[in-house]
């Protein structure tokens, strides 16, 4: 993308900001608050956790499913990681980087006892979100001259999204027994989740690339997707602020 089509490109989207403000923000605050609705523990899933003792595999696989299918900010990433990706070989190879980089910090995270300030992790993973509908728009190329190297950037915003898994199962005091059994059985389920998710997008984005208002749109797409992501960072540095 050219310097001048990114700037027309940009005009058109603030005017049509300008135009349809509200019929935007409106699904945008409600995405918002789905999100920070969806990252939480539900009321049942957290009375099991807290009386949970030995090893539940599958339960544990069910909630870690559970948690990625709804855990919109994880997706949202991956929809801007995939966006421009057209053949499945560089899907799976970007997807299996973020897996192998959740899976680490998932894992460390809880079994090692390393916490983190989940406002300031999930502000993160926001501006992952950010980043990749940046990266997406051609901005640093346009902006800096150089392009950064996007399979590295998926790695390490993976670390994060893994340590923001981490920090919801660590509000729980879980029972050391079978503890080792359930956090890999729940490291499962996400990848499972993650599969079943990415499915769905995968079909919902090729049916849409093969519309003629595909390349159109894909601008404006990315602009809500920052915009989705600069929310969430607000929203969690708003947190931050008075906890």
């Amino acid at each position: 993308m050219s310097e001048s089509q990114y700037l027309a490109g940009l005009g058109v989207c603030l005017g049509l900001w300008r135009r349809w403000r509200l019929l935007i923000a409106i699904p945008l605050l409600m995405l918002v608050a789905g999100i920070a609705a969806a990252h939480g523990v539900d009321g049942k899933d957290k009375a099991f956790l807290l009386q949970s003792s030995g090893p539940q595999p599958l339960v544990f696989a069910y909630l870690g499913a559970k948690h990625m299918v709804t855990g919109y900010d994880h997706l949202l990433f991956l929809f801007g990681v995939i966006f421009f990706l057209y053949r499945m070989r560089e899907v799976a190879g970007y997807v299996t980087l973020f897996a192998l980089g959740h899976s680490v910090t998932l894992l460390y995270g809880v079994l090692g006892g390393v916490h983190v300030n989940a406002y300031l992790v999930d502000a993160i993973i926001g501006f992952s979100v950010v980043y990749k509908a940046l990266d997406n728009l051609g901005a640093f190329k346009t902006w800096f001259g150089v392009q950064p190297n996007t399979k590295a950037a998926v790695l390490i915003f993976g670390f994060f999204h893994g340590f923001g898994l981490a920090t919801k199962l660590q509000e729980f005091e879980l029972s050391a027994n079978g503890l080792v059994t359930n956090i890999l059985a729940f490291n499962v389920g996400v990848e499972l989740g993650q599969f079943l998710a990415l499915g769905a997008i995968l079909i919902v984005m090729g049916f849409w690339r093969r519309t003629p208002a595909f390349t159109r749109q894909a601008f404006s797409a990315n602009v809500v997707l920052m915009t989705a992501g600069f929310v969430l960072i607000g929203y969690q540095l708003a947190g931050y602020s008075i906890s």
